[in-house]
């Protein structure tokens, strides 16, 4: 028996699908999460409308979409204590003449895909990745908005990423860290 949510969901919410999954293919790189991310976006859709029905039905959706995909991306960055539960074997640590040339080949690389970015986009990512100002601070420094200083710093860090790892940097840390979630399993 259906009830005024369920109406409600059914015909304002569900309707929203294809939106939503352009939504979430273009700022969620995993697409095994997609349909799960999908479903999160309806139960928490359903349960915020419990205390009260919308009157803009998209944008409600929309910002409850965005809203899970950065706490999803917060939860990614932190690490993980069971990262550093293998130190046993701290020799792969020691800074050898190879890590060391290796870490400043790897770091030139950095310069030249931070370099490569557009100019609005490098300027982001420099104060708030490199120098540490806040998101706040940034926007204040260079006269735009905080969202716009949120989608330059996604541009650029998926542009770095992307990059990076299309030079093979990166890829040790990919698998360690699949090899801890496997060990978490």
């Amino acid at each position: 028996m259906c009830n005024d949510l369920d109406d409600w969901f059914i015909h304002e919410v569900l309707p929203l699908e294809g939106i939503l999954m352009r939504y979430l293919r273009l700022n969620w790189r995993d697409s095994d999460e997609w349909p799960d991310l999908r479903q999160e976006v309806y139960a928490r859709a359903y349960e915020a409308a419990r205390s009260g029905l919308p009157e803009r039905v998209t944008p409600f959706v929309m910002t409850i979409a965005r809203n899970l995909l950065i706490d999803r991306a917060r939860r990614r960055q932190v690490v993980s204590i069971e990262a550093f539960a293998e130190l046993d074997d701290l020799s792969v640590y020691e800074l050898t003449p190879e890590r060391h040339a290796s870490g400043r080949a790897e770091l030139s690389a950095l310069v030249e895909v931070l370099d490569a970015l557009p100019a609005r986009c490098r300027e982001v990512v420099v104060l708030r990745k490199v120098e540490g100002m806040s998101q706040r601070e940034v926007a204040a420094e260079m006269g735009i908005t905080e969202d716009t200083v949120e989608k330059q710093i996604m541009k650029g860090m998926r542009a770095i990423a992307d990059a990076l790892f299309a030079r093979g940097i990166g890829a040790d840390i990919v698998r360690r860290e699949r090899k801890v979630r496997k060990q978490g399993k």
